[in-house]
């Protein structure tokens, strides 16, 4: 507590007449009447995370550890077709709350917002719902609000040695990040969808600008949805998959395999000053460099990829995400050593 209430209920103190204060009780954004939703308020790769320092910016040191920072860990660059909001942007730490009802994440991010006040403060914030990628084998792909089946090809936790390759940071990656060890970066990217312009356009134009059948979600050159798309394969006018298609553009083969842990969710936040929905996805990926694992690939998308005419990137932000903490331990406790 504070000093400015009591958590033990109401009583006299000092004179007749006068009461304790009482506090809001330790869940003050839950009251009785309904299901006890589940959360989880852990530091695990799967639910919750806190990001550490971000890049600092040249010719500052505010906290001490810019010779600990990995040569991995700074601003992401402007890539083409970037419209980005500085002011949901950026940061210094990150913090991932996931829960079955809304209101419990909410909740908690306001509870650590309280208890950090003086020291730190929220810069920007997203509410997302759902989500838009396969995480394990047990669960069927999720659709975004393109209505399309969205993380077919992401890593899957069962996958241990692809999680090991292409998400969590080596012992011998960076000598300067050696804390970071065991850990992952994550990158946020926040994709505005111009969803009526995608509504008006006939299907068949919607399966080419992505490169999959939006029923199976199994790609144009044929087999289930996890089947390998045929990039040789040629129709009648030209290649059935078409090059500039999203799976073409963005597939691991273009980058010599390297895939990403990409666990994001949809957003709607109302409506834009036109009328036209406020929605899209909240890209959240982690991966063990985004150097290798993410800049090349956004570029090229940017660059290249049809579904670019649908799309918006309006903030965009990278963290360090320390391994989780042993029993006795707290979260990036390493950095500290």
């Amino acid at each position: 507590m504070d000093g400015r209430c009591r958590a033990d209920g109401p009583g006299p103190v000092g004179g007749a007449g006068r009461r304790r204060q009482r506090c809001p009780e330790p869940a003050a954004g839950r009251h009785g009447g309904g299901p006890r939703p589940a959360a989880l308020a852990a530091h695990d790769h799967d639910r919750v995370r806190a990001g550490a320092v971000r890049a600092p910016r040249p010719g500052r040191d505010r906290f001490g550890l810019a010779d600990r920072r990995p040569a991995a860990l700074a601003d992401l660059p402007h890539f083409p077709a970037d419209v980005l909001d500085p002011a949901r942007s950026g940061g210094d730490l990150c913090v991932q709350a996931c829960a079955d009802d809304p209101q419990v994440a909410v909740h908690a991010v306001r509870n650590l917002a309280r208890i950090g006040f003086g020291t730190v403060s929220v810069r920007w914030s997203q509410l997302g719902f759902g989500r838009t990628s396969t995480t394990t084998t047990s669960q069927s792909t999720p659709r975004n609000l393109f209505g399309f089946k969205d993380g077919t090809m992401n890593v899957r936790a069962e996958e241990g040695a692809a999680l090991d390759e292409h998400v969590w940071v080596g012992a011998d990656d960076d000598a300067a990040g050696s804390w970071l060890a065991g850990g992952s970066y994550l990158v946020a990217r926040r994709i505005a969808m111009t969803i009526e312009v995608w509504d008006r356009q006939q299907l068949g134009e919607q399966e080419q600008s992505i490169g999959r059948f939006k029923g199976s979600g199994g790609p144009l050159s044929g087999g289930a949805e996890d089947a390998q798309p045929d990039f040789g394969m040629q129709g009648s006018d030209g290649p059935v998959m078409p090059v500039d298609s999203h799976v073409a553009v963005v597939h691991p083969d273009r980058f010599g395999g390297a895939r990403m842990l990409r666990r994001g969710y949809n957003f709607v936040d109302g409506s834009t000053d036109v009328g036209g929905l406020d929605a899209g996805l909240f890209f959240i990926a982690f991966v063990r460099d985004p150097r290798t694992h993410f800049i090349p690939l956004q570029t090229e998308m940017a660059r290249n990829d049809r579904l670019m005419e649908y799309l918006r990137f309006t903030s965009s932000a990278l963290f360090a995400v320390p391994p989780g903490a042993r029993e006795g331990e707290f979260v990036g406790q390493a950095l500290f050593a």
